[in-house]
């Protein structure tokens, strides 16, 4: 047998448990026939076990201070979730208001623009600019949150 065969055997046995059974049967094949690898095999069991057999006891401040990075970083999710469900509710908010009013104000620039004398197409734009005016300004101002204001300093003053 070549190298390369005992040192595939022994990363299988390395794996442990989590062989397919094709890896499982090649290297029982092998443990049948040489002794080195199958005393490999047995030494590493008994790694294993001696291993399972020491108690691990983590130091009481350690402890203390993952449940405090666990019970923060579950805080945190809970807040996000929280956050989340509001931004789904205004969301829809939104939609059903953008939905009952889009008409309303549709009929209403209408009006006004033949009240004023206005051709259709400039009256058109005027509801089109009134429309998507404030999804642009809420846009440029959670942009200007995110980016700039935050390294300049100015966020702590404007968004208190």
């Amino acid at each position: 047998m070549t190298r390369s065969v005992h040192d595939e055997a022994r990363q299988l046995i390395a794996q442990g448990e989590g062989l397919s059974d094709a890896e499982q049967a090649r290297l029982q094949a092998h443990l049948v026939e040489c002794e080195s690898c199958r005393n490999y095999g047995e030494a590493a069991t008994r790694v294993v076990r001696a291993l399972h057999s020491v108690p691990v006891a983590a130091d009481s401040r350690l402890v203390r201070a993952t449940q405090m990075r666990v019970r923060f970083h579950a805080a945190r999710l809970r807040e996000t979730r929280e956050r989340m469900w509001m931004v789904g509710m205004a969301c829809l908010g939104v939609g059903v208001s953008a939905a009952v009013t889009a008409p309303l104000l549709w009929r209403l620039f209408a009006w006004i623009g033949e009240w004023a004398g206005l051709s259709r197409p400039v009256w058109q734009a005027g509801f089109a600019f009134f429309w998507i005016m404030p999804a642009l300004v809420v846009s440029l101002l959670l942009l200007a949150r995110g980016t700039h204001l935050t390294s300049s300093g100015l966020r702590s003053r404007l968004w208190r």
